[in-house]
């Protein structure tokens, strides 16, 4: 009776602390029942405590996602033949050959953005490569180095992946997910989500400013409600100059035809959409400069992870020689040597 329990608690400690490597199927003995542990053989880490969440909202998400993505198709379209159809006249007005450069330059400026948008949009942003997991003759030693196991797709993931539960995969150094492309930003279509944002601010730069030109040709002339204008300006006070101008101004823009109130709705669109792409363009290429990405930036937290800060890391992000990268600077290694 007593040897019975005694083997009953043997057992039950054994249990315990006898646990199966997912990646490898060996069996490992723990000094503790730890919930996150990692196989000495293939190097793969199990989490005992994840958990699978039901996601019922997937179908939802990309409903989402379609209807951003044709929104901001149909936004590109409107800039694009509104911008033409407004620009276009005044330009060929000048002369013949501006208005060749400037269809010229519209079409490039068109081509590029659509592109490299389809090519963020629509190509994936980046499947792990698979792996041989599961059984010990198979998985070599560190094959699997820090390599957990994704209970949504029910294979490994590196720890360069993360789990888009947008898209429904694992994405190979995952950026974040914008919903505007309708698509995660990852290893394959990073360079061309940051080509499309670098075009996008050139074109809308371009529009702001041909539309101001035209608008300029075209705008009807102020007319002052109760003074001259060399009046206002020499005598009148600050207060008075601005409330006469700004009379002026909304009198005029009352006399706008369609083309001039289309051509203000350019310039205020293509200024919002300037400022916005400004803020994102720097924050990705910051991210770049020192290494991470947007997730991996979170993950390292205040200590700013371990990439290197310096610019060759945007030289081999848009993909230029290494002959041409190894003439630019390294700030971090200058940093090292000032502190010594």
């Amino acid at each position: 009776m007593i040897d019975s329990a005694v083997d009953h608690v043997e057992a039950t400690i054994r249990e315990e602390i006898e646990k199966i490597c997912w990646g490898c199927g060996l069996r490992l003995l723990l000094p503790s029942n730890a919930p996150i542990f990692k196989c000495g053989w293939c190097g793969a880490v199990t989490n005992q405590h994840a958990q699978k969440r039901k996601d019922k909202s997937l179908r939802w998400r990309r409903w989402r996602d379609r209807c951003f993505v044709s929104v901001v198709s149909f936004f590109m379209l409107c800039i694009l033949c509104g911008g033409v159809w407004t620009v276009h006249p005044v330009v060929f007005s000048i002369s013949y050959i501006s208005g060749i450069f400037h269809c010229l330059v519209t079409a490039v400026l068109a081509v590029s953005t659509f592109t490299t948008f389809g090519l963020a949009a629509f190509r994936c942003a980046g499947r792990p490569p698979n792996i041989q997991w599961g059984s010990y003759p198979v998985v070599g030693k560190g094959d699997l180095e820090d390599y957990t196991f994704c209970l949504y797709c029910c294979k490994p993931k590196s720890p360069r992946s993360h789990h888009c539960r947008s898209c429904g995969m694992c994405i190979e150094d995952m950026d974040h997910h914008c919903p505007f492309i309708g698509n995660c930003v990852g290893a394959t279509n990073h360079r061309h989500f940051i080509i499309f944002l670098i075009s996008t601010l050139i074109s809308t730069v371009y529009v702001t400013i041909m539309c101001s030109y035209a608008g300029w040709h075209i705008w009807p002339p102020l007319r002052f409600t109760s003074l001259a204008h060399p009046y206002i300006l020499a005598s009148g006070s600050t207060s008075r100059v601005v409330r006469e101008l700004s009379h002026a101004l909304l009198g005029s823009a009352m006399l706008l035809s369609t083309r001039g109130i289309i051509l203000v709705y350019l310039i205020v669109s293509s200024v919002s959409v300037q400022i916005g792409l400004t803020i994102l363009l720097w924050q990705q290429l910051c991210y770049i400069y020192e290494g991470q990405t947007y997730l991996s930036h979170l993950s390292s937290g205040a200590d700013g992870g371990s990439g290197g800060r310096d610019c060759q890391n945007l030289v081999r992000f848009f993909g230029c020689p290494y002959s041409f990268s190894r003439h630019l600077p390294i700030f971090r290694s200058s940093r090292k040597k000032h502190r010594k």
